[in-house]
């Protein structure tokens, strides 16, 4: 009788436990995914405080973005050498002190840095929260109702983040969508040094930081010379030295990552033509659909006069459909398979590019923003999925979480990429006026080149991807690395 009660506490503790560690988990890729699209509708404020310039703010997105990318893999080898609550506190609070000082930020160059600080905190963090949640939950229904919380909690914050930005900004200031990230951020490392238990997969391997630093320096070197490209031209010293620099940056990271012992991207994965295929087309489409949340945003407030709550709740259904896209996939690659669904998706998201790209300067809520953005996110969520699961279908089972990882990767890349090649596209268009029809006019262009991209990306995804996944569908291999990203936004120069 003495002992009784014993036996009744203990599950209710460790089940009080094990949540409060799924919503730490949760909290934290919440914050890493609505940082991509929380400061979109916050630009053309924080442009005129800070005094950007075009590019300048271009950066406010991609500096996050590429840091972010760059250093992931690193991030989630860290994880397994050093333990995952050390590196989840770390990350956290790296990207809570970079919230403060951009939030704090009286120059250009403070935004940016404090951005840049953002990304490489979500890159140590985001990877973290997964392994983390998964340690914590067994295997079996409550597993996948952890994971399935977790895909959905990164869906939100891609979802909510023009909702939420517009909200902070009309009500406060553009500061605030960074500072709210220092109170949300400190409680959840208060929680997390208090439930969270160290675990760490054994490898002890170093860490490859030499190719993290490289592949990241070399890709914001293509990114910052094309960039250059608007105010210089393509055969300028200024354009072809960080061009050229950063090409050799990239050559210069296939030679290490060929001889060191334990390389950040093996390149043997690289030679499965799953792999390969997939990553290459997710390069295509990200750099596509990324871009699309800036234009979208900019297009609405500085062409139809729309505030920034009001661009936050204009683009609400387009964000849900990339998320009832990204749902809906699985049961419709089961039938069509995954090569079939992945170019579907991109031909949908094609048509919505085409559709954007008739836009007018007096164009109508329902055919000028809210029918063509379902149309191209809902077919980017359709094309997620089955291209993550052919990627991760090719990778032996020691490799699935680094081609995971390298699939988040490949779409961020490419949205960054992207980015820099359709506003520098929009800004030739455009000609430095401020016009509502000239801004129309470098925004529409943008989009009739992206949807050329999509076209192509289709072509090479039905030529080039393998037929169907050897693994099924459903496996989480395929899924939870899709926080769905494409809630996420990008920037480009005319705001």
């Amino acid at each position: 009788m003495v002992d009784a009660p014993t036996p009744k506490r203990l599950p209710a503790r460790s089940r009080t436990r094990t949540w409060a560690v799924v919503a730490a988990a949760c909290t934290g890729q919440f914050l890493v995914v609505l940082d991509v699209s929380v400061v979109n509708v916050a630009l053309p404020s924080m442009r005129t405080d800070l005094a950007l310039s075009g590019p300048g703010l271009q950066w406010v997105v991609n500096a996050y973005s590429i840091a972010f990318a760059g250093f992931m893999l690193l991030g989630g080898r860290a994880a397994d050498i050093y333990g995952r609550k050390r590196m989840f506190l770390t990350g956290l609070g790296l990207f809570t002190v970079a919230s403060l000082a951009g939030g704090l930020a009286q120059e250009g160059w403070q935004l940016l840095a404090a951005r840049a600080a953002q990304g490489l905190g979500a890159a140590v963090l985001s990877p973290a929260t997964l392994t983390i949640l998964t340690a914590a939950v067994p295997e079996g229904p409550a597993r996948t109702k952890a994971i399935s919380t977790w895909m959905a909690v990164g869906a939100g914050g891609g979802a909510a983040g023009g909702l939420i930005g517009g909200v902070l900004t009309d009500a406060f200031s553009w500061r605030w969508v960074l500072l709210i990230n220092v109170p949300v951020g400190a409680l959840v490392l208060a929680g997390a040094a208090l439930w969270l238990a160290e675990g760490r997969a054994g490898d002890r391997r170093r860490v490859d930081l030499p190719g993290a630093v490289l592949v990241t320096a070399g890709l914001a070197a293509v990114a910052y010379g094309i960039v250059q490209t608007e105010a210089s031209g393509w055969a300028a010293s200024a354009t072809l030295v960080p061009l050229l620099a950063g090409l050799a940056l990239l050559g210069v990271f296939v030679l290490v990552e060929s001889r060191t012992a334990a390389p950040l991207m093996p390149l043997r994965v690289l030679g499965v033509r799953a792999v390969s295929s997939a990553n290459v087309s997710m390069l295509l489409m990200g750099s596509a659909t990324f871009s699309m949340w800036y234009f979208m945003t900019v297009y609405a407030q500085n062409v139809l006069g729309y505030t920034p709550l009001q661009a936050g709740l204009a683009l609400m259904p387009t964000s849900a459909a990339v998320v009832l896209g990204s749902k809906a996939a699985p049961r419709i690659m089961a039938r069509t398979g995954a090569r079939t669904l992945a170019v579907l998706g991109v031909l949908v998201a094609a048509a919505g590019f085409g559709w954007q790209s008739t836009m007018g300067v007096h164009g109508s809520y329902l055919t000028a923003v809210c029918l063509p953005g379902i149309l191209m996110m809902a077919g980017a969520g359709l094309a997620s999925t089955p291209l993550a699961a052919l990627a991760t279908s090719g990778a032996a089972p020691g490799d699935a979480g680094l081609v995971s990882g390298l699939v988040n990767s490949s779409r961020t890349m490419g949205g960054a990429l992207g980015l820099s090649v359709l506003s520098t596209v929009a800004a030739a268009r455009t000609g430095g006026s401020t016009g509502a029809a000239e801004l129309t006019a470098g925004y529409a262009l943008a989009f009739r080149t992206a949807t050329v991209v999509l076209l192509g990306a289709a072509v090479l995804m039905l030529l080039w991807l393998p037929g169907r996944p050897r693994r099924s569908p459903q496996e989480p291999t395929a899924t939870p690395v899709l926080a769905q990203p494409e809630a996420q936004s990008a920037v480009g120069r005319d705001a």
